[in-house]
């Protein structure tokens, strides 16, 4: 059985005329028809009927017709994923990113990538940016989404998107339910923050935020976990900080509040080696266009 017979085969099926069938393939009648007398002596039933009134096909041939697209597809794919790994586009690329990446950009990038590319796997980490840098740097991820612009020589980045941050307090805070409030009402408030070496863009904003606005922070908790903060502000009269798409997602005994005078802004960047291969291009390369920086 040869995959040629099956093309011709799924042609007439669809054609149910020789003579188009023929034109559609590019064939003089009389080869499709030797294409067809071949199969069915491969298969050793008759899978076409025709007279001189029409062209059918038989019981046999009905039922074979799935089973002949369905190896014609996959011979198709099997040439295009040879292709693709020819290219260096078949693969996996190893993709970090922190929550306003997984709700804003990956979605999307993905979506292209799997319609462009389908020979290339994604797997995923969710981490804040410290991991993130570190696991890029020593060969575990290939492209990072995190906070600030990284000034190693051996990384080139992306600008995609900019964030505001906002406080994130319990249902029973005194700021609960206001509309917004100037980022200098922290002075005097208990907050929770983490390590900087977690995120150093974020906790570098944050301070400089605090500077512009004349204040010193009371820190008095530190979490490396985002989920954390938001139990810690659940149950304790305290301000935890988080960027405004993941205050959109708090628990329902949490509370967000924009924070103003300044607005502490992140800028999300897609970080990679700049020595890079294909796989990463094809990736970054689905990407939405970003901001100007």
């Amino acid at each position: 059985m040869e995959l040629r017979h099956l093309v011709s085969f799924l042609a007439i099926a669809d054609e149910l005329h020789f003579g188009r069938a023929a034109a559609r393939l590019h064939l003089a009648q009389s080869s499709l028809s030797q294409h067809l007398r071949r199969l069915e002596r491969s298969v050793g039933v008759t899978l076409v009927a025709r007279n001189s009134h029409e062209v059918r096909l038989t019981p046999a041939g009905d039922t074979f017709r799935e089973f002949a697209r369905d190896i014609v597809a996959r011979a198709d794919l099997a040439g295009q994923a040879a292709r693709a790994a020819a290219a260096g586009r078949s693969g996996t690329v190893r993709v970090g990113y922190n929550f306003p990446a997984g709700q804003r950009i990956l979605p999307a990038t993905l979506a292209a990538l799997s319609s462009r590319h389908p020979a290339i796997d994604v797997t995923m980490s969710e981490m804040r940016t410290g991991p993130q840098l570190a696991a890029l740097a020593d060969g575990r991820l290939d492209v990072a989404m995190v906070y600030g612009k990284p000034a190693a020589a051996d990384f080139t980045s992306r600008l995609l998107l900019r964030v505001p941050l906002v406080a994130v307090v319990g249902q029973e805070h005194h700021w609960a339910g206001l509309d917004r409030v100037p980022f200098r009402e922290l002075a005097g408030e208990p907050c929770v923050l983490f390590n900087r070496a977690q995120s150093s863009a974020m906790y570098d904003t944050i301070f400089s935020a605090a500077r512009t606005s004349g204040i010193q922070l009371t820190v008095t908790a530190k979490v490396d976990d985002p989920g954390a903060t938001a139990i810690l502000a659940a149950i304790k009269p305290v301000v935890g900080l988080a960027s405004a798409l993941r205050g959109q997602l708090t628990d329902i005994r949490t509370t967000t509040v924009p924070l103003i005078d300044p607005v502490p802004i992140l800028d999300l960047h897609a970080v990679w080696r700049t020595e890079h291969g294909p796989l990463v291009d094809a990736f970054l390369d689905c990407l939405p266009p970003g901001v100007e920086e």
